[in-house]
């Protein structure tokens, strides 16, 4: 997917729900449960139980969604999940090797950062866009909206302390999307198999950003 339908998409939808899965059965019944709640921007970490099946077995389930993966940590990594059909590939740091790599196969990467420096370095390596984490730790809205000025070209997706109460703020500071992963999916109600409320939660999510 080229970054242009990329960035469409991520203005389209705003959030994307990130899962780390213990079980791969469980990984899928949290997407079903989200998707079913209208989040269509689903990302599975790659140190999910069997993150490439599940990465597959989504696409196919959930066409409507794009699937991607996050937490990559090298090439070799980013490229067994294209090969599984991840469609956006998220890295918790800058690794021209890696941005390079997604850009030859024409897949958005998004490379973590956290100081303008870094930002602009991804940036300029080619990023489609940025991750900003810990968002939290460093003033959370106030500090998206800080970049704006110097960075304002540069779209940002923070994540790591982005919240169903503040998700909205983060979007009005001036980032492109939010990231969120533990505030989409409380533990007891993952434990429960309550998925209904979680479709709820997302639901709830996606009608606050419309």
């Amino acid at each position: 997917m080229p970054n242009q339908i990329w960035l469409s998409q991520l203005e389209k939808h705003r959030a994307i729900a990130v899962i780390r899965a213990p079980q791969m059965e469980l990984g899928q019944q949290m997407a079903m449960a989200v998707a079913s709640g209208g989040v269509q921007l689903i990302e599975i970490t790659w140190n999910s139980d069997r993150a490439g099946e599940l990465i597959s077995q989504l696409r196919s389930e959930l066409p409507a969604c794009i699937i991607g993966t996050g937490t990559l940590f090298n090439v070799e990594q980013l490229q067994d999940a294209i090969a599984s059909g991840a469609q956006f590939l998220f890295t918790p740091h800058v690794d021209s090797a890696m941005i390079q790599a997604a850009e030859e196969k024409n897949v958005p990467i998004i490379p973590g950062a956290l100081t303008p420096t870094e930002i602009v370095t991804a940036w300029s390596q080619g990023a489609s866009c940025v991750k900003v984490f810990p968002v939290q730790a460093v003033g959370g809205a106030d500090y998206i909206k800080s970049l704006q000025g110097p960075l304002g070209q540069i779209p940002l997706i923070p994540t790591g302390g982005v919240t169903l109460k503040n998700a909205k703020e983060f979007l009005q500071a001036g980032a492109i999307a939010v990231g969120l992963s533990g505030e989409l999916f409380p533990k007891k109600l993952v434990i429960e198999g309550n998925w209904s409320a979680i479709a709820t939660q997302a639901k709830n999510l996606m009608q606050q950003l419309g």
